[in-house]
């Protein structure tokens, strides 16, 4: 874990080193949703709608964009972010797919921050053919837990649980699900072979969240799939466009 987002910190011993541990934190927090805000600012004067994708790792997140990719791409300009601990293995699969995308490996930190969004935006925009897309995802670093203290300017974020995960994820990670607009079920192909309870899942969820969307699909068998799809076009359709 890392450093920066303090998940990784020791406990100070006395009242003088918790107080520095809150007040430094706190800055950088307060550092973060400013350079969010000035995301957001260039987000909308591109005419851009920006989805922050977090999950656990193995959830499927790829996967799901490059079936997207196939699905949307004569409708709509797709952009992808990719975070990642190390390696290029999954912006190089988004490239196959003929998408601009850009790796931001983190070194070991366990999320991207709103400063390394605007750097990926930048190289995204400039150097790597993506001046023109009206969608963009932002794969976030798997966990389900720093990403989501994390702003990074976008207009909605999903947060999805696989069915090899269990059922119990909202649960034990209610800041993912309370600061997400859409729960995303996958891999929805394997619930004869998992113990895994839908009934639970979209209760705990709405308990944490009452105003969640929930989508449960399947990228391999296209199981609930195109609800996926029109709900990503009715989120481009009502973004104001930009001349």
């Amino acid at each position: 874990m890392c450093e920066a987002c303090g998940c990784a910190h020791e406990h100070g011993h006395g009242k003088s080193g918790v107080r520095q541990r809150v007040d430094v934190h706190e800055s950088l927090f307060a550092a973060n949703r400013a350079l969010a805000r000035e995301n957001r600012k260039h987000f909308d004067s591109r005419g851009l709608v920006v989805i922050n994708m977090i999950s656990s790792p193995g959830s499927g997140k790829t996967t799901l964009l490059e079936k997207t990719i196939e699905a949307l791409d004569a409708e709509i300009r797709i952009g992808v972010i990719e975070g990642d601990i190390e390696t290029e293995r999954d912006a190089d699969r988004i490239r196959a797919k003929g998408v601009p995308a850009v790796q931001l490996t983190t070194g070991g930190a366990c999320h991207l921050d709103a400063a390394q969004v605007h750097r990926g935006l930048h190289l995204l925009e400039h150097e790597v053919g993506g001046s023109d897309i009206k969608l963009l995802f932002i794969e976030n670093v798997g966990n389900l837990v720093c990403p989501a203290a994390f702003d990074l300017g976008e207009h909605q974020r999903m947060v999805t649980v696989s069915v090899p995960e269990g059922s119990d994820k909202p649960a034990k990670y209610p800041k993912a699900f309370s600061t997400s607009q859409l729960f995303l079920i996958s891999k929805t192909d394997l619930l004869p072979y998992f113990d895994f309870s839908l009934d639970e899942a979209r209760r705990e969820a709405l308990r944490i969240n009452p105003e969640l969307e929930m989508i449960e699909c399947s990228a391999v068998s296209g199981e609930g799939f195109e609800q996926w799809l029109d709900w990503l076009r009715r989120l481009c359709a009502a973004r104001p466009v930009v001349s």
